[in-house]
């Protein structure tokens, strides 16, 4: 005799609470016809469900993600770098205190305190047949950032052959929570005995579950616009599986659940409440421009180089959505104009690497591309703004002949400390500086709390 196993997931949300309401209303449509059926269900979320980009999210420091996965019947969850990066120390210490589902990630833990009582390696659950379904989490290893607020994230292949052979011995049914995207996926299906991988991070969309030597990879994108959903046969005698398929869901004509509706409207309106706060008053408006050079822009920058001790600094003018009035600024202004969960960094460059870099930046394609992802929530770059850093060009091109840090060119094998954001940091997006070993992240702080004490600084 054969049982079915349903699994319904989501990965990647990134607070795009929009689509959180549709998916809960066709998983709970789902829902009432296996409790009619007496079938077993399990609702899993592969990480990612935060991000500080969203009001939500920012005012609660993930505490209202929380409270939805709780509303919506959540039984296990595992970390995206969202949950495990974004936050202050204490606060991923505590973030599912109040969690009533499961927490597990085998790879990332405290460097200094013990473990908190909710974070577990993996789970085991079991059917009422008696069928046993063990979950492990993994999540990407950003060890330099992890270690910048007191945790630590080793090699998620290394934690799960570690914790494979228990896994093995207590279930039926493997299902890994996988947030390290496509190719770790795939590399975990070619090499390991489990059953299904349930993946995310990258992004990857998998309307179809992909078969690889006998395991499913499944994936839903992100932001919410699909749901997973995997269907696991096991012969209830010999505990063996004999049947496997995954798919996304999408919910583009989906109904809002009224429920859950409801939920994020108040949680809405404490966001809004909490985020109020007036941080300033401005005398004068202060536009932004993402092809020129603005004030509030330079002064931006001024404050990065200064709070930093750089001997440089350079910010892309993309990174404020918008402008400010005169008039009073709060918290939630600053959140608007800049909500993207990025980092200050300091990268230690010679002076070849720093010329070849901005070459780079000072291009027109560079200008205007429209990033997606490395924590840029904005809509394409913009044009750079230096602090102690100045360009000559040539006569008849745009073409970068001179740089100035200090007032004195830029000597080749100098080193120079420049300061800018994180996302700036990674080498697929500036290949110039893919040798530079010295890079220093600041944590938890983003670029908005040093906008902040910008505006307080404007008069």
């Amino acid at each position: 005799m054969r049982e079915t196993l349903y699994f319904y997931f989501t990965s990647d949300l990134h607070s795009h609470f929009d689509n959180w309401p549709k998916i809960m209303n066709e998983i709970n449509q789902n829902i009432k016809k296996h409790e009619h059926n007496q079938e077993f269900y399990m609702l899993l979320d592969n990480g990612d469900h935060m991000d500080r980009s969203h009001l939500i999210t920012e005012a609660t420091l993930g505490e209202g993600n929380i409270e939805l996965l709780n509303h919506s019947g959540f039984d296990v969850a595992t970390l995206g770098n969202n949950e495990g990066i974004t936050l202050p120390e204490e606060k991923l210490y505590h973030l599912y205190d109040h969690a009533e589902f499961e927490v597990v990630c085998a790879n990332v833990k405290p460097q200094q305190k013990t473990e908190p009582h909710w974070l577990k390696q993996y789970q085991i659950f079991e059917t009422p047949s008696g069928i046993k379904i063990g979950v492990i989490g993994l999540t990407a290893p950003f060890q330099a950032f992890y270690e910048k607020l007191g945790w630590e994230a080793s090699d998620p292949l290394a934690a799960l052959e570690k914790w494979l052979p228990d896994l093995q011995k207590q279930s039926d049914v493997i299902i890994v929570l996988s947030h390290l995207g496509i190719s770790k996926d795939e590399l975990m299906a070619e090499e390991y005995d489990v059953d299904v991988i349930i993946g995310g991070h990258t992004h990857h969309l998998f309307k179809q579950g992909q078969i690889i030597n006998d395991t499913i990879i499944t994936a839903v994108g992100k932001h919410g616009f699909y749901y997973g959903a995997v269907t696991v046969d096991v012969e209830i005698e010999t505990r063996k599986r004999v049947g496997l398929d995954g798919y996304a869901v999408s919910v583009a004509e989906e109904e809002d659940h009224p429920e859950t509706a409801k939920v994020l409207s108040q949680l809405n309106d404490e966001a809004n409440d909490k985020l109020r706060k007036v941080i300033t008053n401005l005398s004068e408006p202060y536009p932004v421009d993402w092809l020129n050079e603005t004030s509030l822009m330079k002064a931006f920058v001024k404050t990065l180089k200064h709070w930093t001790k750089a001997d440089c600094a350079l910010l892309n003018s993309g990174v404020l959505l918008h402008g400010f009035n005169e008039g009073p600024v709060t918290r939630k202004d600053v959140h608007e104009s800049c909500p993207h969960p990025m980092n200050p960094c300091t990268m230690k460059l010679t002076g070849r690497e720093l010329i070849e870099t901005v070459r780079m930046l000072e291009q027109e394609q560079f200008i205007h591309f429209e990033l997606k992802g490395l924590g840029f929530r904005g809509k394409k770059i913009g044009k750079m703004v230096y602090e102690n850093l100045s360009i000559e060009y040539h006569d008849d091109t745009n073409y970068v002949e001179t740089v100035y840090v200090n007032g004195h060119p830029v000597q080749p094998n100098a080193a120079y400390v420049v300061a800018t954001a994180d996302t700036f940091s990674f080498p697929q997006l500036v290949p110039p500086i893919s040798s530079v070993k010295e890079k220093q992240y600041y944590l938890p702080e983003f670029l908005r709390d040093l906008l902040e004490e910008c505006l307080t600084t404007l008069k």
